[in-house]
């Protein structure tokens, strides 16, 4: 198989509904179980190897045909930000804490689903009613707000039950309306990529686990990998809405439409040169659009791959996405289509 005679992965009907499925579902940091579990239904069928290890990483080995070959390694997270109740006070409100990067301005009045039993609850505070001028002046802090799940709630709920968004799955034209789009969306483009690896390939997939608290199931993935080189899939904040005094955010430079973002530099890591060159030349090539995600903060697992072992040359490939880390996150249809063929052609060259 090769570039002139791949077929390109589309996202089509079946994909968008495997979207839904791993979006809908939950699976903070830490409780990965769910989300491994339809991964690993949909992988098994094209995987020659797949384990789960002990960190709670899926990990999936294509062979390649013959030996000594390139050792590619690709990476998607399987978890989302999210809750964990701490404490129960009675009539059905806990107190919770925060797993991963949530922006506190943005709970109040979020639909939540709690534990394995998906309990349906709301994040609540004081109404305005009964605030005083000051609390309602000021932003409401975490310690002031409790998941309710209710009067009826005493005992179904437990300290160290983890919770996350109630919002479902929604498309409307090319936008996608989801939860957990970073990371479901690379989980479901690294299913797909699985199943059109070249023979000439030793193809490694690791959906790993607690990337939103440290990027901690990647490193203990790529150890046990020890790839040649690494290519992180992730999601990356679309920093395109209009600033109140006319400016232009530059921080992280992507914008929804504009395809995917091939990562320069983050937080946490300096991309390969020659790997930024090389996906540069692949898309230039089959005019696939795609943009770069400037210097700025943040990060994705890369920044644990490329630190693993002897190291190993890295490169993040992210999906630009409105909201990230809240209730609902938005991204375009476009943008993951052109994700999928820049790293299937990838791949082929």
């Amino acid at each position: 198989m090769n570039l002139q005679t791949a077929k390109p992965i589309r996202v089509d009907a079946r994909l968008l509904a495997l979207l839904e499925d791993l979006t809908n579902t939950n699976g903070v940091s830490g409780d990965e179980g769910a989300i491994r579990a339809i991964i690993r239904k949909q992988v098994a069928p094209y995987a020659d190897e797949i384990k789960t290890d002990a960190m709670g990483n899926l990990l999936v080995i294509k062979h390649a045909s013959q030996p000594s070959a390139l050792r590619v390694m690709m990476d998607a997270h399987m978890d989302e930000v999210g809750f964990m109740i701490v404490e129960e006070e009675g009539d059905g409100l806990f107190v919770f804490e925060k797993v991963g990067g949530c922006d506190e301005r943005q709970l109040l009045s979020k639909a939540v689903l709690v534990g394995h039993d998906n309990l349906p609850g709301v994040i609540g505070c004081k109404p305005i009613h009964l605030a005083e001028e000051d609390e309602i002046s000021s932003p409401v802090p975490l310690s002031a707000m409790r998941i309710d799940l209710g009067p009826a709630a005493k005992g179904k709920a437990k300290r160290g039950d983890f919770a996350t968004y109630a919002t479902r799955f929604l498309r409307s034209g090319d936008a996608i309306f989801a939860k957990a789009l970073d990371d479901r969306m690379g989980c479901a483009t690294l299913i797909e990529l699985l199943k059109h690896v070249p023979p000439q390939i030793e193809f490694l997939a690791a959906f790993s686990v607690q990337e939103e608290i440290g990027l901690r199931g990647a490193r203990v993935a790529a150890y046990d990998f020890q790839p040649d080189l690494a290519i992180a899939i992730d999601s990356t904040p679309a920093v395109d809405m209009p600033r109140p005094d006319g400016r232009e955010n530059t921080q992280y430079n992507c914008k929804l439409g504009a395809g995917p973002a091939i990562y320069l530099a983050d937080a946490g890591t300096l991309s390969d040169p020659r790997l930024v060159n090389f996906l540069t030349r692949v898309a230039e090539e089959n005019h696939l659009n795609f943009q770069f995600r400037q210097p700025g903060g943040g990060g994705t697992d890369a920044g644990a791959l490329h630190l693993t072992g002897k190291g190993c040359p890295v490169v993040s490939v992210s999906i630009p996405g409105r909201y990230a880390h809240t209730a609902v996150m938005m991204s375009s249809l476009r943008d993951w289509q052109n994700a999928l063929q820049l790293l299937q052609y990838a791949l082929l060259a």
